[in-house]
């Protein structure tokens, strides 16, 4: 009895260190980031006001002002809560320049919602890493050529450049 207690204890002091460990470095995204990467550093990229409206998603990337939950107003009440101290921001979009497969990345860390005819999309991939200078992580949604607002929340700064490109 008190050895599995000792191996309990042992394998509880050891589960954060390995859970907690993400991939590190450009090469360990699951698909190619070149593209993206480039699109959330480039010097052109639009600057949006959050609850902006944009009438069709930028060839590059974005940057779009953020500021607290409470002030952030989303459309949507977010999938996951954001924590305290963090910082929430949104943009509506008329169309997608077709309906397809778009990956969408971010600089940073932050949960993404996509709402489109009403609804939350799920990604159909994710991949992240840190340690990868302009990329944090990057998803893959179906858009379909309608209206839809991206709202990003649990962000840890004011600002944040996001890419929104056809999948490759």
């Amino acid at each position: 009895m008190r050895g599995a207690l000792v191996v309990a204890l042992l394998l509880v002091s050891f589960a954060p260190a390995w859970a907690a460990e993400e991939p590190s470095g450009c090469d360990k995204f699951k698909w190619n980031i070149d593209h993206e990467r480039a699109a959330l550093m480039a010097p052109d990229r639009a600057k949006l006001a959050s609850g902006s409206e944009v009438a069709a998603v930028p060839s590059t990337g974005m940057i779009l002002a953020l500021s607290t939950p409470s002030e952030a107003k989303l459309p949507s009440p977010p999938e996951r809560a954001p924590k305290d101290g963090t910082f929430a921001g949104f943009t509506s979009f008329k169309t997608a320049p077709k309906a397809g497969i778009y990956t969408i990345s971010l600089s940073a860390g932050a949960w993404v919602d996509v709402v489109q005819d009403g609804h939350f999309l799920q990604p159909k991939g994710f991949s992240g890493a840190t340690d990868c200078e302009g990329i944090r992580k990057t998803m893959k949604y179906e858009l379909g050529a309608t209206p839809f607002v991206l709202q990003v929340s649990g962000a840890k700064e004011e600002s944040i450049s996001i890419a929104i490109l056809p999948s490759e």
